[in-house]
């Protein structure tokens, strides 16, 4: 049997800026608003960038090229609890920031169907991210990111059972 947060694995995620504002999938639950950066888990033998552009893929229908630079805005170490009879397994999330134009976003997604339930695609104020319960917990990252288009990579606290509670 294992143990929790035994395995790690790598998930990798995008804030995706238009005009200020930032992309989100919103799931109701419980009647709890959640909100996640599109993202997923690395598979294996997978690099970082082509597992981002798959994802974004999926879920977006957003297509970056082998060339599109991608800036790393966040790294977050998560050993959080969480329902269910698997042990929860330690996950390293790297947040990058990609910004795209007006005409790419009106051709994105209105909904991502890639996962248990549909979400919705929801543009927000990237300075109002922080007040959301965002998963991974990048919100401030976000908002200083689109204020600076770039930036250097930020470690921040990890996620454990006494920081993030799942709803």
């Amino acid at each position: 049997m294992n143990t929790p947060f035994e395995k790690i694995k790598l998930r990798t995620a995008a804030a995706v800026f238009c005009e200020g504002h930032v992309a989100l999938i919103h799931r109701e639950k419980d009647g709890i608003d959640q909100y996640t950066l599109p993202g997923g888990n690395v598979e294996t033998g997978e690099s970082l960038h082509d597992a981002l552009r798959r994802e974004l893929a999926e879920e977006l229908r957003l297509d970056l090229d082998d060339e599109y630079p991608l800036h790393l805005i966040a790294v977050q170490d998560q050993m959080v609890s969480r329902p269910g009879p698997t042990a929860p397994p330690r996950k390293l999330h790297l947040v990058f920031a990609a910004w795209i134009t007006p005409e790419q976003r009106g051709e994105l997604a209105l909904v991502e169907h890639d996962d248990l339930s549909p979400g919705a695609i929801v543009w927000v104020p990237a300075g109002e991210v922080y007040q959301l319960h965002l998963f991974p917990a990048v919100g401030e990252a976000i908002t200083g990111a689109d204020i600076m288009r770039s930036g250097p990579g930020v470690l921040l606290p990890a996620l454990t059972d006494k920081t993030f509670q799942w709803v």
